[in-house]
């Protein structure tokens, strides 16, 4: 029995899907660059509705991440095609539920997403990470990811 993995995502997901995404984003608006973070690249819809726009798409990769069978993460990756020709893979949701961190489940969606993206030919992998969220910031640099662009913010 196989206890951390991943696979492709499918429709009987999506419960568990809105369930992580729920438990997940709900603590956003509280953290530094959060409420914007929501409103604007998050946007309105639910994690499920998101997920399931997604599969509807040619250009996404859904993901769902699992510990012994059962779905504690997914990812919603969008292939863009950049005005040079090349693709670039767009992390939008990469959500592992908070309990279940540290268990592998995030590596074994990220091995299957740059997986998908290299074999799509894609120029690289894009993720985002709130300022001040070292845990996302140091994942995504194990995976040899490196800031290439910063938002600064003023509140008026």
């Amino acid at each position: 029995m196989e206890y951390d993995s991943a696979r492709l995502a499918t429709e009987d997901d999506l419960a568990a899907v809105e369930w992580i995404g729920e438990a997940v984003t709900r603590p956003l608006p509280d953290k530094r660059g959060g409420s914007i973070f929501s409103h604007r690249e998050i946007g309105f819809e639910s994690p499920g509705e998101r997920f399931l726009r997604a599969m509807e798409t040619e250009n996404a990769i859904c993901v769902v991440g699992t510990y012994d069978d059962v779905v504690f993460g997914y990812s919603i990756c969008f292939i863009e095609l950049l005005d040079d020709g090349t693709k670039l893979g767009r992390l939008h949701d990469f959500a592992v539920y908070p309990e279940a961190r540290d268990a592998g489940i995030g590596e074994a969606m990220m091995d299957i997403i740059v997986e998908h993206l290299t074999e799509l030919g894609a120029v690289g992998v894009d993720a985002w990470a709130l300022p001040g969220d070292r845990a996302t910031k140091n994942f995504f640099e194990s995976f040899g990811l490196k800031a290439r662009l910063l938002t600064a913010h003023r509140a008026l």
